[in-house]
């Protein structure tokens, strides 16, 4: 199988690295300035372990298809459709991305849809280069058909992972990982408003709670968090260089100035289930609005106080609630 990796950055930047130094077939797909590095030096991978230079092949746009080919797609949810839109759609395609709304996206458009669970620690701050910071493993991919599931294509890729350096695995029920998955992300917008400053512990864990509020009024189902840290020790963060991972996926799209950020298909997506049931959700409704905010007017990581954060929230919930 030929893996073409569409978004080249920290998670999909680590599995096509990983994928070529297990020795399959990778062709990564990116743009910009990270796409011109790529062509130009290749793709610097850092571990705690080494530093090395990939020779992967490289394309910013559509290439001459193989019967065997599979598209990963690593790109932020505001990014899907776009991403998406130039490949043809006999081709089966792996959303290897946070939140839950890429699949059914996908879906509208390509018959054989299948969900990445993706914890994978690592950052893409510089044009060619990606940090990966989990040992002794890269990351723990879960992977599965969507909505549900497992098939030999799964499978596949299940063993090609655990091949190169990864915790992979095949899962029947890939959207309740996911789901999970969706509450720990709730946290990134405030730690790329606020950064690691003291009290934004507590307004993570309340966008947390009303997550999970959320998605129990629905009936939504999401592994525990028990069955979450299970052999959670293969893919523990260790220090590159001597420094820790600086943030998450969303703290990174503030300090690259990006302009967009993903706080819509996470803090919204709960916001979006609580509409729908008729529950406030004043804590992702504040965190969702406020990223989009630093994101539109790139303003720079942990550029507001968790104080000020907690007084946007409680005046939003009376209002709501008033």
């Amino acid at each position: 199988m030929r893996y073409i990796v569409v978004g080249a950055g920290a998670v999909g930047g680590t599995i096509g690295g990983r994928l070529f130094q297990g020795g399959h077939d990778v062709v990564l797909v990116a743009r910009g300035a990270h796409y011109d590095a790529l062509r130009r030096d290749g793709l610097r991978l850092v571990t705690p372990d080494s530093a090395e230079t990939l020779d992967i092949p490289t394309a910013r746009e559509p290439i001459r298809l193989r019967d065997d080919d599979m598209l990963i797609l690593a790109v932020k949810s505001q990014d899907t459709i776009a991403a998406l839109d130039p490949w043809p759609r006999h081709l089966p395609v792996v959303c290897a991305q946070n939140g839950v709304a890429n699949e059914r996206m996908a879906l509208r458009r390509f018959e054989r849809v299948y969900g990445m669970c993706v914890w994978l620690p690592a950052s893409h701050l510089e044009p060619g280069t990606v940090t990966a910071y989990g040992a002794p493993k890269s990351g723990m991919l879960r992977v599965g058909p969507y909505p549900r599931g497992t098939d030999d294509l799964s499978e596949q890729l299940a063993a090609d992972l655990r091949k190169s350096s990864f915790a992979g695995s095949a899962v029947p029920d890939v959207m309740r990982w996911k789901y999970a998955k969706l509450l720990g992300n709730l946290g990134n917008a405030c730690e790329a408003l606020c950064g690691h400053a003291p009290g934004h512990e507590t307004i993570m864990e309340r966008a947390r709670a009303e997550g999970r509020t959320v998605l129990d009024a629905a009936g939504i189902a999401h592994v525990s968090p028990e069955e979450s840290d299970r052999h959670s020790d293969q893919v523990r963060i260790q220090p590159v260089d001597g420094v820790q991972r600086s943030g998450g996926s969303s703290w990174q799209s503030l300090a690259r100035g990006s302009g967009t950020i993903e706080a819509d298909y996470l803090n919204g997506e709960i916001v979006l289930i609580g509409r729908e049931l008729g529950i406030p959700t004043p804590v992702n409704e504040v965190l969702r609005r406020e990223a989009n905010r630093s994101a539109r007017e790139q303003l720079p990581p942990g550029s507001m106080s968790p104080r000020t954060l907690t007084e946007l929230i409680d005046a939003h919930a009376t209002a709501v609630s008033g």
